[in-house]
């Protein structure tokens, strides 16, 4: 079955280690025959939350930016990828940013599959543990979300470094089984 697959890669630098991870996990998925979307968020423009409340009222958000265009991308979406790169154990700003910004129709993102990418300079799991946890409250918003296993390049901080690695046929596979 074809699926509407989005990826969100949140890198602020243009083939960073987790979008390059996004790069590979793409091409399985468009090697299943999905219709894939990839989305940095580094070319985009998103404003942060203001807390004005109009969202709470069922009206649009006022902010004029890509982040309405993006939702709306999730909400049509089948499966949605979340790649960053993990800065001081947490996700990036552009990824949290972005997750604020659903509070108006975070109610439409059901019924999806969710994959998490991330990379880090560290060795640890332990140190992304929290980049984890962030996504997965993000999750505990919505209705009927999926988790599937996360793809997690640690070790790996010069731009570049995780090209080659066991990780990057990880994503390739993830993609194409999806």
């Amino acid at each position: 079955m074809k699926k509407k697959v989005l990826i969100i890669s949140s890198s602020p630098r243009a083939e960073g280690n987790s979008e390059i991870l996004c790069n590979h996990f793409k091409k399985g998925a468009e090697e299943a025959g999905h219709q894939v979307e990839q989305i940095a968020l580094r070319d985009k423009h998103i404003q942060y939350c203001n807390g004005c409340g109009v969202c709470a009222e069922q009206q649009p958000c006022p902010l004029q930016d890509d982040a309405a265009e993006i939702v709306q991308k999730m909400i049509d979406a089948n499966i949605i990828v979340l790649a960053t790169p993990v800065y001081f154990c947490m996700m990036s700003a552009q990824m949290k940013t972005l997750i604020d910004r659903c509070c108006a129709r975070y109610t439409e993102i059901k019924d999806k599959d969710f994959y998490y990418i991330l990379t880090a300079a560290e060795d640890d799991e332990e140190d992304i543990q929290s980049a984890i946890d962030g996504f997965r409250a993000f999750l505990t918003c919505l209705d009927t979300p999926t988790e599937q296993p996360y793809i997690c390049g640690l070790g790996v901080h010069k731009k570049g470094e995780i090209e080659n690695t066991d990780v990057c046929k990880e994503a390739y596979l993830r993609g194409l089984y999806t």
